[in-house]
């Protein structure tokens, strides 16, 4: 693998700069990671560390996100995308969130778990013309 060479100090800080925020459950079921853990759309208290992500999920979801992860573990399904407008600041629009869901799988395709990756869009979508390196 190429980041054989990384330290895991250098695996931290790559998985704290990235633009969005990953909460990783094993196949189990169960939350063992997450980053940006000050500074979250959606905060999960320290509590949440070693439970079974059905335990922390809004309820409202919860059957589409079970339906996903057991397709992941039956190897029918790879990712799921979807998006939704949510509130991120008092006095503010509502911002455009991406929620992506990747299973996590070794060399031969067993299922490791889930990584799901949430990030603000909304600037994405505001893009106009073009801005070169160090304009």
């Amino acid at each position: 693998m190429l980041f054989d060479r990384l330290s895991p100090e250098m695996i931290k800080s790559l998985i704290e700069t990235l633009p969005g925020e990953i909460t990783v459950i094993d196949e189990k079921d169960e939350v063992v990671g997450w980053n940006k853990h000050d500074k979250r759309l959606f905060y999960r208290p320290m509590t949440a560390m070693g439970v079974n992500f059905r335990d922390c999920h809004p309820k409202k979801s919860l059957h589409l996100v079970e339906q996903i992860i057991s397709e992941m573990k039956e190897g029918k399904r790879d990712n799921a995308r979807f998006w939704i407008d949510l509130k991120v600041k008092e006095n503010e629009p509502k911002h455009k969130i991406l929620i992506e869901f990747y299973a996590l799988r070794d060399e031969k395709g067993k299922y490791l778990g889930c990584m799901e990756y949430t990030v603000d869009v909304d600037y994405i979508r505001k893009l106009e013309g073009e801005k070169r390196l160090l304009d």
